[in-house]
């Protein structure tokens, strides 16, 4: 009996994050038809990082490996921009090395059941092409959350931009850190995700 328990359980998350997988593909399969123009970061020079500051000690830091990401651009209305980037979780290297199983574990990141974290601008307009102020959503452990995000704009070339960008959000919200560790006296609630990305026209 406890054989099929764990064996339905293990079918369960193998499901949810193959959905995970499919709905993240969607979006990049969708966006390949509605753009007017597209750019997709080049994963090798772009990072996505995380920061979660810790009292009297050195910040808990980390930066993944696997990412992807695309931006659309309305070329004439400017209304129907979109954004969409994503990072495996489980890819992450960070400095605190030794409690990197931890941090993957269901008491926080819990990546076994929900193993991406996902930002979507959806529909944006932008006047300004240097600096872009919106709200977005944060989906992390299966919970979204609409978070403000500026992003800082450079084109170094007709087929090459840099974007930096920094947005803060509440770990708790998102249990990040359950039990004990929910606690933020020493681990604190405010978390930092900062990216630096590098697209290329397609």
């Amino acid at each position: 009996m406890k054989r099929l328990i764990f064996l339905h359980v293990d079918i369960s998350k193998k499901i949810n994050t193959l959905l995970t997988l499919i709905i993240i593909s969607g979006f990049f399969f969708a966006s390949s038809i509605y753009a007017d123009e597209k750019w997709e970061i080049d994963k090798e020079l772009s990072t996505i990082s995380f920061e979660l500051p810790v009292l009297f000690a050195k910040n808990v830091r980390g930066t993944f490996k696997n990412i992807e990401g695309f931006i659309e651009l309305d070329l004439d209305k400017k209304e129907n921009n979109k954004a969409i980037f994503s990072a495996e979780i489980n890819s992450i290297n960070m400095n605190y090395k030794k409690y990197k199983n931890l941090l993957l574990s269901n008491i926080f990141f819990d990546t076994k059941q929900f193993p991406i974290a996902v930002v979507d601008t959806k529909k944006f307009s932008y006047q300004n092409e240097k600096k872009i102020t919106l709200d977005v959503e944060l989906t992390i452990k299966g919970k979204s959350e609409i978070v403000p995000l500026t992003i800082l704009i450079k084109r170094l070339g007709e087929e090459l931009v840099q974007i930096e960008s920094e947005l803060s959000f509440s770990r708790t919200f998102f249990n990040i850190g359950t039990g004990k560790w929910s606690n933020t006296a020493i681990l604190k609630d405010k978390a930092k995700i900062k990216t630096k990305l590098f697209l290329f026209k397609e």
